[in-house]
């Protein structure tokens, strides 16, 4: 049985989880609409900065963004000056670094949603008198529905999964930044391998799931198209 600490720390994780992917449909919705769209020439730049993520080593993002969130880093000044407060170890700083280490996330599976929708919907979308928000709203964003999905499922496990980034930015309070995989480590550190083994094989099924759910529902319209 998993401990009152253990339930802590998975009811924290999924909170964290919850609100960044709701953050990210926010947030990465535009974004992936203009990359998709835009011909500007310093394009690949932004795609670039977008994916940096996926690729630099989180104790690197987390350490940048403890800086920036610090009382000397502009984040921090600009939190400090509004009177928020500091960001680091607090909940709403693991929400702010997980926003940006998720980004990519969220942002590929929509950028190639919308890629993938063309030119044709919206140019008959634009002959009906349909404004470029209106086509938006009532031509794009239904047909992008499975990179939703996908960003969407993919962005919430991938917050899920944190480590580096929550650790450097939120440390190891509980009840505040204490999330799963920081729980895993304390029970190793503890050489408490039961609780860890118990913990790690909820994550263990929670990940396969996630991917069964992903891989699933790609398959679906191959399997349709095949009948």
């Amino acid at each position: 049985m998993l401990s009152a600490d253990d339930w802590q720390a998975l009811a924290l994780t999924l909170r964290l989880a919850a609100v960044v992917t709701a953050i990210l449909f926010l947030l990465a919705t535009p974004l992936a609409w203009w990359l998709a769209r835009s011909r500007w020439r310093w394009k690949g730049v932004v795609t670039a900065v977008v994916a940096l993520p996926l690729v630099l080593p989180p104790s690197v993002l987390g350490f940048y963004l403890l800086i920036a969130l610090g009382p000397q880093g502009p984040v921090g000044q600009l939190t400090e000056s509004l009177g928020l407060g500091r960001l680091p170890f607090s909940f709403w700083g693991l929400v702010l670094a997980s926003v940006v280490y998720s980004l990519p996330f969220m942002v590929q599976p929509l950028h190639n949603a919308f890629e993938a929708i063309g030119e044709r919907p919206l140019e008959v979308a634009a002959t009906l008198r349909a404004s470029p928000l209106d086509a938006f709203f009532s031509v794009a964003l239904p047909l992008a529905g499975p990179g939703f999905l996908t960003g969407g499922i993919l962005t919430f496990a991938h917050t899920v999964g944190e480590f580096g980034v929550v650790l450097m930015i939120g440390g190891n309070i509980p009840g505040v930044t204490r999330v799963v995989s920081v729980q895993i480590y304390d029970h190793v550190e503890a050489l408490a391998y039961a609780d860890a083994h118990r913990l790690s094989a909820v994550m263990l099924v929670f990940s396969f799931l996630v991917l069964l759910a992903v891989y699933g529902w790609r398959g679906r319209p191959a399997a349709k198209g095949a009948m």
